[in-house]
């Protein structure tokens, strides 16, 4: 797909999303990133359910890295794969304290040695606490939208973001994951997509091809 086209679609997305944002609740960089590891493999609505209560007795990394492993594996229980997560946030509280002064860093570099933390998870820190986006998170509706539209051939989520950034102008990035996480929820479903209500249907590779 060239630029110009690419662009379009995603004009045309931005006004008929014109609300579209991160729908994680937070109030600091940290919160930020706590809630971006909980969302993996679970819906932000469940995570917003489960991180107030935690929030409220535990917000910065001192606190997480005295919190007994069983005690947060506890309260993260709801959103899944909780041992794993349980584990790297407790790993990821120490890293900033040993290693960042207790301060979240940011920049990509120094997000992607956390552990837990990966290029999807980075990029969402980067862009939402601190409003420096360096890429574009590719979530599942990313992914699967951008194979869809045309906008990538790619699987792999690294590949599919590289792809992204050669189509799209940087003022675009910190849209770009927004507009395509709500199209996903309303129309372009994983499973049986509206593809009749899609305003951007006629420039849709998958569409055309029917």
């Amino acid at each position: 797909m060239d630029k110009k086209t690419a662009i379009k679609i995603i004009d045309i997305l931005k006004n008929t999303y014109p609300d579209a944002k991160c729908s994680l609740d937070f109030t600091t960089p940290f919160e930020m990133l706590i809630a971006v590891i909980l969302s993996a493999q679970c819906t932000d609505e469940r995570v917003n359910k489960t991180t107030p209560s935690i929030f409220s007795k535990y917000s910065t990394p001192e606190d997480f890295d005295k919190i007994p492993l069983e005690t947060l594996e506890n309260l993260i229980h709801p959103c899944g794969f909780y041992k794993n997560k349980a584990k790297n946030i407790k790993l990821t509280a120490k890293k900033i304290i040993n290693d960042f002064g207790g301060k979240i860093p940011d920049t990509m570099e120094d997000l992607l040695t956390l552990p837990g933390v990966g290029r999807k998870t980075a990029n969402v820190v980067m862009l939402e606490a601190f409003n420096k986006p360096q890429g574009i998170a590719v979530d599942t509706h990313a992914k699967r939208i951008s194979n869809r539209i045309g906008f990538s051939e790619e699987t792999i989520p690294e590949k599919i973001e590289q792809d992204l950034l050669k189509l799209f102008p940087y003022d675009y990035l910190k849209d770009i994951n927004h507009i395509l996480i709500y199209h996903g929820r309303a129309i372009c479903t994983a499973r049986s997509p509206k593809c009749e209500n899609c305003p951007v249907k006629t420039y849709c590779k998958s569409f055309l091809s029917k």
